[in-house]
């Protein structure tokens, strides 16, 4: 997998603490130690009696504290319209919210493991550059790129994914925040307009099909074309590959539907 940098990163995983551990302040209800709102002021009981509405309890403490803190983060970060997912430097998917994994109509977990430059098709691997050397270099900032990806249903959407080193600058451990800008979808491209059976076909299969369509043996045809009579087998073989057909009859009806073949003419003739 081509990493977006060449630098080396841990693959790291970011584990929810469910149960008693998680706390549910996000709606207003009090967790282990308690909130005085969705995200108000975190009050604290430490091991050694912190005052209430103190930001943080005592050092033995601050273990419970950052566990809390981390769950209310994962319940944001879920609970976020906009698309987000956190990636190692190369690239691939720590986690995503559901507004992300929606834009391929896939569950957050699906996504863990996946390459990002596997979801988006991206113009120009130029915009990645300065993604690099920003891990290499442990420089924290916004790295915007033009994307598009495929929704379940075929639609073409295009947008811009805004690239967030996070961490304390270390280039060992650097976790790319990944959130995705939807601006559009393109139209779907109208369906192509049914070729040309001629187009498909070379001057001695044209001539093959018309005289198998008069009711010639294999034989005669390929007395008609100057070909072996395996080699009349080997044209037709290829057209049934190539058409999807599994018979000569079927050969012929193709050849009238797709317009290769003049209709109400006899004995048969290649339409003009």
């Amino acid at each position: 997998m081509e990493p977006w940098t060449h630098g080396t990163g841990e693959n790291g995983e970011a584990d929810r603490v469910d149960g008693t551990d998680r706390a549910d302040g996000v709606d207003g209800v009090d967790g282990p130690s308690g909130t005085d709102e969705a995200y108000g002021t975190y009050r604290t009981q430490g091991a050694h009696g912190a005052a209430p509405g103190t930001l943080f309890s005592e050092p033995e403490s601050w273990s419970g504290d950052a566990v809390s803190w981390r769950n209310r983060s994962f319940l944001l970060f879920d609970r976020l319209p906009v698309p987000l997912a956190l990636c190692d430097p190369y690239g691939r998917v720590l986690m995503a919210n559901p507004a992300m994994a929606a834009q391929w109509g896939e569950l957050p977990g699906r996504l863990r493991g996946r390459s990002a430059m596997d979801l988006f098709l991206i113009p120009g691997p130029g915009q990645l550059h300065p993604i690099g050397e920003a891990v290499r270099q442990g420089r924290r900032s916004r790295y915007p790129v033009e994307v598009s990806w495929s929704t379940p249903t075929g639609v073409e959407r295009y947008g811009e994914l805004t690239v967030d080193l996070l961490g304390e600058g270390s280039a060992s451990h650097p976790v790319l925040l990944l959130y995705l800008r939807v601006r559009g979808e393109r139209p779907a491209p109208a369906p192509p307009a049914a070729r040309s059976g001629a187009a498909e076909v070379g001057e001695a299969e044209l001539r093959i099909l018309t005289l198998l369509a008069g009711g010639s043996t294999t034989a005669r045809i390929a007395g008609e074309v100057g070909l072996t009579v395996d080699g009349v087998n080997y044209h037709l073989g290829r057209m049934s590959r190539r058409w999807g057909v599994r018979n000569r009859a079927a050969l012929v009806a193709h050849a009238y539907v797709t317009g290769l073949l003049a209709p109400g003419v006899w004995p048969p003739a290649p339409a003009g």
